[in-house]
């Protein structure tokens, strides 16, 4: 099981988790609502986890120019 972290805004793949024990306490998903967990976190079919979040990137674009909030998808 790989736990893989994706930008949602740009796409850019984060970073990579490959433990075969990791709970959801030590993620920190247990922390999220049930709406922000079916936002966020998407399992395959093969058990991988793919958790969308912000890259620094994007969350320094977001700061620089809130109007950027409108669009879905940034490039950068």
């Amino acid at each position: 099981m790989a736990i893989n972290y994706q930008c949602r805004h740009c796409g850019v793949n984060m970073g990579t988790i490959d433990h075969l024990s990791v709970h959801s306490h030590q993620l920190g998903i247990n922390m999220l609502t049930d709406e922000e967990r079916l936002d966020m976190v998407d399992y395959d079919q093969s058990g991988n986890i793919k958790v969308k979040s912000i890259c620094e990137d994007c969350q320094e674009s977001y700061q620089r120019n809130p109007d950027l909030h409108q669009y879905d998808y940034l490039i950068h």
